[in-house]
């Protein structure tokens, strides 16, 4: 992994987090870090652990926060990160996906426009995590054609199945 070089690039900006039981202890160690490092953080739940509680949940409102702009990034954690990134999907003009790797973090921003990290509370440790948050903060979209074009067609989709069920 890439190390701390890459979180002093990214800008304090408004972000969203949100968590289940099953990924509150991360939240939680996430969010004093990212308010500790100068950005503003708001907390869409679960506010305290309840084993009972359901990831969509929070992961939704979070999502939607993200597609309309109220946030700039998005982190959502569950415990293995799949079920977040399942929710968040569901919510057009979110592109989220679970990362559990450097690569993935940057090159998902840079190529890809990715706007919500997931992470699994359950799988990974809280510095992987945190380092992992930093890459995916530091990271730009690259604006290429070719990602601009993939995009649209991603877009699209979304259009249509906004219409199908409409």
């Amino acid at each position: 992994m890439t190390g701390p070089s890459a979180a002093t690039k990214a800008k304090p900006a408004l972000l969203g987090i949100a968590a289940d039981h099953g990924g509150f202890e991360l939240k939680q160690y996430l969010f004093a870090r990212l308010r500790a490092t100068g950005h503003r953080v708001k907390d869409f739940g679960d506010r305290t652990r309840r084993p009972k509680d359901d990831y969509p949940d929070f992961v939704v409102p979070l999502a939607r926060a993200v597609a309309d702009g109220e946030v700039l990034r998005g982190i959502a954690i569950c415990g293995s990160g799949v079920g977040a990134s399942i929710a968040a999907n569901k919510v057009a003009g979110v592109r989220a996906c679970l990362i559990h790797e450097a690569f993935s973090a940057h090159q998902g921003v840079e190529d890809d426009h990715l706007n919500l990290i997931c992470l699994g509370g359950l799988v990974v440790g809280h510095a992987t995590a945190w380092e992992l948050v930093q890459i995916f903060l530091a990271a730009r979209f690259s604006g290429k054609e070719r990602h601009l074009r993939r995009l649209a067609k991603v877009a699209e989709l979304e259009r249509g199945a906004a219409e199908e069920a409409a």
